[in-house]
């Protein structure tokens, strides 16, 4: 027998005596868990699926068929329907950033923030459950990774303020860079982005507070010149940490900026 079945034996003899309860909603994990999510709340996560938006990931509604239209059909049309005489259909854009394009290239996030998905990250941040990081990389790269562009030279994770990563003990997207790095088989660059400055906690803000919150906040390395970088962060809301972060790879050199979180703000 190999040495390596023996600790998953010892989780099993304790999962009998003591049996793990899933940290977010407290009842048993069971058989179709994903440590340390039981099975029930990692299916009842409400995940994104195409189509989304080409740019920031926002989800769009789906486009009809043609034949749904000459039938009289109503409703606003967005996402591209493919047309197999026409070929596949261009990248769709939401309207926001048609009008106004977000400083990266591409965002793309797992689900959508609520539910289980909050809880989870919410635990993970402020309740100190670092195991949580693991399904929750998962998720992000089961549902993001075949829809990110190729050539990624890095992940970089979006740095934490000084005293907020001290006063939690580690930064969450280090812990899901980590995890979405070895996935993607790519290294973690934490040092090619930096925070310049202190800033208060944006989930006590509004979007034109959180704008002006991390303006100037960070400074990227030169090393980011003509790269492909992948940011990784917990929840999209507004976008203006991500788009900050995006500025000062892009003012470094940065060729194509790619984002990516967990969750984001419906």
């Amino acid at each position: 027998m190999s040495l390596a079945v023996f600790p998953r034996l010892a989780i099993a003899a304790l999962d009998l005596v003591f049996p793990a309860l899933c940290p977010v909603c407290g009842n048993e994990l069971g058989p179709r868990r994903r440590d340390p999510l039981c099975g029930p709340c990692w299916d009842a996560i409400d995940r994104i699926a195409p189509p989304f938006c080409d740019r920031c990931g926002a989800p769009m509604p789906m486009r009809e068929p043609p034949e749904s239209r000459e039938r009289g059909s109503e409703g606003a049309i967005e996402a591209p329907f493919d047309d197999p005489e026409e070929g596949p259909p261009p990248p769709a854009v939401c309207s926001t950033c048609v009008a106004d394009g977000p400083a990266y290239d591409y965002a793309r996030s797992a689900a959508v923030y609520g539910g289980v998905t909050r809880e989870a990250l919410h635990r993970l941040k402020f309740g100190g459950r670092r195991a949580l990081a693991r399904p929750l990389a998962d998720l992000t790269v089961e549902q993001c990774g075949a829809t990110l562009r190729d050539g990624i030279a890095a992940v970089v994770p979006v740095p934490l303020a000084r005293d907020r990563e001290w006063e939690r003990g580690f930064n969450q997207a280090a812990l899901l860079a980590e995890r979405i790095a070895r996935w993607l088989e790519v290294p973690v660059r934490a040092a090619w982005l930096a925070r310049e400055r202190a800033t208060k906690p944006q989930s006590d803000l509004h979007a034109a507070e959180r704008l002006a919150n991390v303006r100037g906040a960070f400074r990227a390395a030169p090393a980011v010149a003509d790269r492909h970088v992948l940011l990784v962060d917990d929840v999209l809301t507004t976008g203006a940490t991500l788009a900050e972060c995006a500025r000062a790879l892009r003012a470094a050199g940065a060729g194509c900026i790619g984002a990516v979180t967990v969750a984001r703000v419906r």
